[in-house]
């Protein structure tokens, strides 16, 4: 038990089984950083924006299933990690921000930099305090992982007043390791599921989301093999299922197969589990409407406040993702007779994720098709948002667990913090930070924190010197009248190498090719700069010319 407060807090941490921090110094919390720098225990990892360490801590959340934890001062470093803790609440991620705040003398004078944390953070977060008695930093600091990780996982912001950070003479417990709960589904529920998908003539499955984790993936594909029932991942969740799985029928979100979202629109009943059955994942609640005419909703969630928040359902359970599917994978009922439209819907899925060659000098899509050949299989993919996505999202196999880190949010930047967290935290994976020219550039700076660190990352960055995403919408609307969209771009493999990486400029497919065989054979921070055509907008084949002409 330490006797200062600032080291009482880091033994904190400790006792919940913190192994990293991620942060941006500021003078607001130094005898935390101090106390950090005696404890070998704890990795701290200074990065160079308060939105990267951010976007790490919530990556690091989303592998571990643990908090990741984040230290910032205040005002202008609050706020620039605002950004991870919006990806965090509606990724349904763990994470804690601490954030160094006012002394508590200064407080509703607009000291420097001054904020006030709960106003600003509350409707982002699951909770926002502030640690006014230094006593009570372990009741605090245990209650923010509880809170983290419990029912709907997600983000809680902590303030520390300076002058709290700098009491001695503290007297106070350590609180034990926080565990999630794990609630398991009732027997009589779960035989009324059966029941009902006995019943049912062409039932379908949406997996993945908050709370997802091994033990969730394994049994569910048992589960869904058993009964031929095809499986589709919430957007950007494919990796809640092996890829491989016979019954794997592919990812919702933006850019479905067609044939996919044809069986969604024709089930007569939906398997929702894990899933919150946003927006995207729904295209904007017209795939799967809130009140689903013709549709039964069996909806599985660990949170009961999301149970019939937004869609009208039929069975709700309130459990674990991982009991759930073991219950439902170990359930000993004959009536259920298998189906035949898991198999049917892989080999839809499997067609549609085959690349086909374009006419296009540099074609993402057969670059995907020797990133599949070459590349690991459980290789971890990082990215931010962007069309450039659309190709990962189609064509790589998410094979590994965890081997997506994407924001569900659509937060651009994400990729290269992500990417950094993930090497450290997974250091004999192969790690790919996929990227588009304007999301690169918004937190490009985190290069240097994986350079400084030794993280071992790839990224391939598709340029096509445009915001791409928003380029498409404009031509939809705006025929022919681009504004505020094209992008004047640095070399990014120079700029990599300026970083202390290694670069690769890329004009074709068989360049790409070349430069991946090369780049797969370094360690440390290696950049494919792949220059695409703007016609080129979208892995579903969107080009400008066709747009215009629509």
């Amino acid at each position: 038990m330490s006797n200062q407060a600032a080291a009482l807090l880091v033994d904190s941490l400790a006792e919940q089984g913190c192994d990293r921090v991620f942060t941006v110094p500021g003078e607001s919390f130094l005898p935390v950083l101090d106390a950090l720098r005696d404890r070998t225990r704890i990795q701290t990892v200074t990065c160079r924006q308060e939105g990267g360490v951010a976007f790490m801590a919530c990556a690091d959340g989303a592998m571990t299933a643990r908090p990741g934890i984040a230290f910032v001062t205040r005002g202008p470093g609050a706020t620039n990690a605002s950004i991870g803790v919006h990806v965090a609440m509606q990724d349904s991620q763990p994470m804690i921000l601490f954030v160094g705040d006012v002394a508590r003398t200064m407080r509703d004078r607009e000291g420097f930099q001054e904020v006030d944390f709960s106003a600003f953070f509350g409707p982002i977060c699951k909770w926002a305090a502030r640690i006014d008695d230094a006593a009570r930093i372990p009741e605090y600091v245990a209650r923010a992982y509880a809170t983290a990780i419990s029912g709907r996982p997600g983000p809680v912001v902590l303030a520390l007043p300076e002058d709290m950070l700098h009491e001695d003479g503290i007297v106070a417990l350590q609180r034990p390791y926080t565990h999630r709960p794990a609630q398991a589904p009732c027997p009589d529920a779960i035989a009324t599921m059966m029941a009902m998908i006995g019943d049912a003539a062409s039932p379908v499955a949406i997996i993945g989301g908050g709370g997802w984790h091994g033990k969730a993936r394994e049994y569910f594909d048992q589960f869904a093999r058993r009964i031929g029932m095809p499986v589709a991942t919430a957007f950007r969740r494919q990796d809640a299922i092996d890829s491989s799985s016979p019954v794997y029928a592919g990812n919702l979100g933006y850019g479905p197969g067609p044939k996919l979202v044809e069986r969604i629109k024709a089930a007569d009943l939906l398997l929702v589990v894990g899933a919150r059955l946003g927006e995207a994942t729904t295209d904007g609640y017209t795939l799967v409407t809130p009140d689903h005419p013709g549709q039964q909703l069996i909806h599985i969630y660990p949170d009961p406040e999301e149970l019939g928040r937004v869609y009208r359902t039929d069975l709700a359970i309130c459990a674990d993702p991982g009991e759930f599917a073991e219950s439902a994978a170990l359930w000993d009922d004959g009536d259920v007779l298998p189906f035949d439209a898991g198999h049917e819907a892989n080999r839809e899925w499997l067609e549609f994720s085959t690349p086909v060659a374009s006419d296009f000098p540099l074609d993402q899509a057969m670059c995907m098709a020797a990133a599949r050949e070459m590349l690991p299989a459980d290789s971890i993919i990082c990215n931010g948002a962007g069309n450039f996505g659309g190709w990962w999202h189609r064509y790589w196999r998410y094979t590994g667990f965890p081997s997506q880190l994407a924001p569900t949010c659509g937060a651009m930047g994400y990729g290269i913090p992500a990417a950094v967290a993930a090497s450290l935290r997974f250091p004999d994976r192969c790690v790919v930070a996929a990227a588009g020219d304007g999301d690169f550039m918004m937190n490009a700076q985190e290069l240097a924190t994986a350079v400084q660190y030794g993280a071992d990352l790839l990224v391939i960055l598709f340029d096509n010197s445009a915001y791409g995403t928003i380029r498409m919408h404009q031509e939809r609307e705006y025929p022919g009248r681009v504004a505020s969209t094209d992008l004047a771009n640095p070399d990014f493999a120079a700029m990599a190498s300026s970083f202390g990486g290694w670069g690769a400029r890329v004009e074709t497919t068989e360049q790409f090719r070349q430069a991946l065989a090369e780049a797969i054979t370094r360690k440390g921070v290696r950049l494919l700069h792949c220059i695409t055509d703007i016609e080129q907008l979208s892995a579903g084949g969107a080009r400008v010319s066709t747009l215009r002409s629509s």
